[in-house]
């Protein structure tokens, strides 16, 4: 049975604490018929409640964070890694940077804030943000690197009052006296106002006891004037000798939020309604730091982000039916726990407040269960087959009441092409190629793309296609670019042309013409830059989007370089690292970390162009891509295409072999791609097998790789001149001796 057509784009833009709840929401309950994207800048999304204690060394990064890669793994969701810089909400797309925008049907935004750091001149340059916190987590994991073992003094000075500033302090003095014994450690907190305003006054009396007793420095009414490099300078002429400054002042809104044309709060925060629906566009919800809730506004905490979840979960399933969102009105009064970063806390709530190390392990046991919610897969999972179910009748429309008549009967042949309508607007928004010096091409159609072969160079062509494996159609086109320009690379040739071979799954016509146009775009942007014009193709219809490219290029046929040719003492070198295939067989399974598989893609993404003009320079002898052979079946290749296969072998060394981070932790896990046991074949060619059977890199002997690096035989003396690793010799074969023996 073929699935419904997808019918409507629900976007998520941040990946904020609210968002995440509707992340899981849809996951255990999916509207059939509705798409859900996360846009995210950062693959991994702090837990704001536990960043103190990340810095005072109670938890570990990966502890206080969740893996959106993984979450949406599980829940279904498709994740775009991206900053958003702006709306269009005339043609309702999500502005990007770096690449094109996205387009929605309903969108929500939960990106947070920042501190406001223009406000004190030089804290752009010299002071770190506690905000974004996903950034302060890095910056803080080096800062203790530098600070291990240190014997000078360090002081540190943290500005801004309120109960993030005091946590912070607070836990920056207790990590500091943890890692830097012998330094004299120096904490001062500045404050333009009371320390912990709004809150009950035990609570601010207790809080100057506890600064007090660790020896921090409080300077509250003290207006911070101006930053430089080692000195803060407050009202009044004091100035403040320093080695590093954190600043956790009053949020602010992103610059771009102006933009954008809806309605603003006098901070330039987004206002919404108690629906947490934005009040200018009923086809955006806003929630978290980055929205003020006009009829009940509260302070910026994530305690309010947390409660918006549900609620906005609702909301928006209300709103892709076409009924009224319902209101919601949070809490007025609401718990506050600080921890002081030696393993106690100070809980206020209205006008009372307590104290102790018991308050600590209340806390810890909140913050710990709230992320297991989304930290682990579900107990069973997720109910993935609802998204085959036909979609709610209450989202048919006028074009929705057409494909859900069309659900059975899809066409086949000629009539499962893309119409022409949708082809057209998206060649239109993708362009022209640049520079192109084909003869006939998408510059004017005809039955048939015609290029002239300059003389003295010979066409090289090679075809390669393959269903997608990621969920962003964007990162997919350019994957799938470099994967089939790869063997123009290995032969040393410059791309010329591609016609693309473009399938996207059965659904509305807006939503097939923006995952065309999102592919194509991808692969134009490797297109481009390597300076293949894209001259035409087919687009039509599938179960699922797949991508492929029939490439061109062009090569001086006294320069080209083979398969064959190795000669012993030549080096073999490996341009990108292994790993693709395990770490997306364990992506598919949500069990690869957001990091492992940015890196992964990363990697792939990276055209070989400059690792190609390299080793043409160097006077290569040999060389081929490493794609879904794995290592061992391409290698076996090169040794075979020499002569008559009985003349060389490689010694090939394990330990040198370069892994993708999170692939030998994979496979030491059991994950291996599907295409791994036919790779297996290729062991009877190699010699050390059994010797070297526990080696934690000998699976990636076996690995399929999609865009991956070239592997090359260079004389000796000019290895060191390409950008790889040395992986082994080339040999003289002698009588009895395998192909590869593991060294």
């Amino acid at each position: 049975m073929q699935a419904a057509p997808l019918l409507k784009d629900l976007v998520l833009v941040g990946g904020g604490h609210a968002h995440v709840h509707v992340l899981k929401s849809f996951g255990m309950t999916p509207m059939p018929g509705v798409r859900l994207t996360l846009i995210g800048r950062d693959i991994e999304t702090p837990y704001s409640g536990m960043i103190p204690g990340f810095v005072a060394g109670h938890y570990s990064f990966d502890e206080c964070h969740i893996d959106l890669a993984r979450l949406a793994a599980w829940t279904g969701a498709r994740l775009i890694q991206a900053e958003a810089i702006g709306l269009d909400r005339a043609n309702r797309r999500v502005l990007l940077k770096d690449r094109p925008p996205v387009s929605y049907d309903l969108l929500s935004i939960d990106v947070g804030a920042a501190p406001s750091l223009d406000a004190i001149p030089g804290a752009a340059e010299h002071a770190t943000p506690v905000k974004p916190i996903a950034e302060l987590g890095r910056r803080w994991l080096a800062f203790v690197e530098r600070m291990k073992d240190r014997r000078a003094p360090l002081r540190i000075v943290v500005i801004g009052g309120g109960a993030g500033g005091v946590e912070l302090a607070l836990a920056i003095d207790h990590r500091l006296r943890q890692i830097a014994r012998e330094a004299a450690i120096s904490v001062t907190l500045v404050t333009r106002g009371d320390i912990l305003a709004g809150n009950a006054t035990s609570a601010q009396k207790a809080m100057r006891r506890i600064l007090a007793a660790r020896g921090i420095r409080l300077l509250e009414k003290s207006s911070t004037t101006a930053i430089e490099r080692g000195v803060v300078h407050l009202e009044g002429g004091e100035r403040l000798e320093v080695d590093d400054v954190f600043v956790v002042t009053e949020a602010s809104a992103s610059p771009w939020f102006t933009g954008t044309g809806l309605a603003l709060d006098g901070r330039g925060f987004f206002a919404v309604d108690d629906t947490l629906r934005t009040t200018g566009d009923e086809n955006i919800f806003a929630v978290g730091d980055c929205a003020t809730v006009l009829a009940h506004p509260r302070p910026k905490a994530g305690v309010f982000a947390v409660r918006q979840g549900p609620p906005l979960a609702k909301n928006l399933r209300r709103a892709l039916l076409g009924q009224e969102p319902e209101p919601f009105t949070p809490q007025r009064r609401y718990l506050s726990i600080i921890g002081t970063g030696d393993g106690r806390a100070l809980a206020t709530r209205g006008a009372w407040s307590v104290e102790g190390a018991w308050v600590w392990r209340w806390k810890d046991h909140i913050d710990r269960k709230w992320m297991r919610m989304y930290r682990e897969p579900p107990a069973k999972p997720m109910d993935m087959g609802a998204r085959a179910a036909p979609p709610d009748p209450a989202l048919a429309d006028v074009e929705a009441r057409r494909l859900l008549a069309d659900i059975g009967m899809r066409c086949g042949g000629c009539g499962a092409k893309v119409g022409a309508g949708v082809l057209t607007r998206v060649l239109a928004r993708l362009g022209p190629s640049p520079g192109s010096s084909v003869t006939i091409g998408l510059d004017a159609p005809d039955d048939a793309a015609m290029i002239e072969v300059p003389a003295g160079k010979a066409l090289v062509q090679s075809v390669d296609f393959f269903r997608t494996f990621i969920d962003d159609p964007f990162v997919f086109g350019e994957v799938a670019a470099v994967h089939a320009l790869g063997d123009v690379w290995a032969m040393g040739a410059k791309p010329h042309s591609a016609l693309a071979l473009a399938v996207v799954p059965a659904a509305a016509e807006r939503l097939m013409e923006e995952d065309l146009f999102q592919m194509l775009s991808g692969a134009r942007r490797i297109l481009d830059h390597a300076g293949s014009a894209l001259i035409g193709g087919h687009s039509g219809e599938g179960p699922e989007a797949a991508l492929g490219f029939s490439v061109n290029g062009l090569v001086d046929p006294a320069r080209a370089l083979r398969k064959g040719g190795l000669k012993p003492g030549d080096r073999l070198v490996l341009t990108k690292p292994l790993g693709t295939g395990v770490i997306f067989a364990a992506a598919m399974r949500g069990r690869a970390r957001g990091t492992w598989i940015a890196a992964a893609l990363a990697s792939m993404r990276q055209p070989s162009s400059a690792a190609a003009d390299a080793l043409v320079a160097a006077g290569a002898h040999a060389c081929t891509d490493v794609t879904g052979f794995g290592l061992a079946g391409h290698l076996a290749e090169m040794i075979r295409a020499t002569g008559r296969g009985d003349e060389v072998s490689v010694d090939l060394h394990l330990d040198a072999l370069p892994a993708l981070d999170g692939a030998v932790e994979l496979f030491a896990q059991g994950f291996a791609s599907s295409l791994q046991p036919e790779n297996l074949r290729a062991r009877h060619l190699i010699e050390g097998m059994a010797a070297h059977a526990g080696h934690p890199k000998l699976p990636l002997l076996f690995d399929p790789q999609t865009a991956g690096g070239l592997l090359a035989a260079v004389p000796a003396e000019m290895a060191d001149r390409i950008d790889g690793v040395v992986i082994g010799e080339v040999q003289v074969r002698s009588e009895g001796r395998s192909f590869i023996h593991l060294a």
